[in-house]
């Protein structure tokens, strides 16, 4: 049987260690610059994001990470799913079911119009599961993202200089 609870500050080693395993598995890795701190402070004390943690007989087995969007079409905030990871010794045992059908009903109760993620293109696996669940691609739409040195020129900060 699949539980799911809200993580709290103490769980903050294990919401990182998911979060690298993730990252491993999304062959992302070196892209996580995370710390304890960090999460502590985001998810903890800003409240910046919300974190429910999936456990099967006691054993962390998948988390979900998340956090309010906003429609100006629907008028209504949404949930917007930034990570859904569940631990290989537990797949294909209903844990990704119970952490979405958790959100979904947040959602609900919350009164939003939507739950939202993205998920890399190569996993068939698990956007064959999404579809499973009446997910929907939004394929006219495509991701944009301003990072690093890009947001600070868009921010009107100095370029560092690079002879060339």
């Amino acid at each position: 049987m699949v539980t799911i609870r809200e993580a709290i500050a103490d769980d903050t080693p294990e919401i990182l260690a998911l979060i690298r395993e993730l990252a491993a598995y999304e062959k992302l890795g070196h892209e996580v610059v995370a710390t304890e701190n960090d999460l502590r402070t985001s998810l903890f004390t800003e409240r910046g994001a919300e974190v429910v943690l999936a456990l099967v007989s006691g054993n962390v087995a998948g988390f979900a990470l998340f956090f309010h969007n906003y429609s100006t079409f629907l008028g209504k905030r949404g949930i917007y799913l930034e990570d859904l990871y569940v631990r290989p010794a537990f797949r294909r045992n209903g844990v990704g079911r119970a952490l979405l059908r958790h959100l979904a009903g947040l959602a609900l109760a919350r009164n939003c119009g939507r739950l939202e993620w993205w998920v890399l293109d190569w996993n068939h696996d698990a956007i064959a599961f999404y579809r499973s669940i009446g997910a929907e691609p939004m394929s006219d739409w495509t991701v944009q993202r301003v990072s690093g040195p890009a947001l600070e020129q868009l921010a009107g900060l100095p370029v560092p200089y690079s002879p060339g």
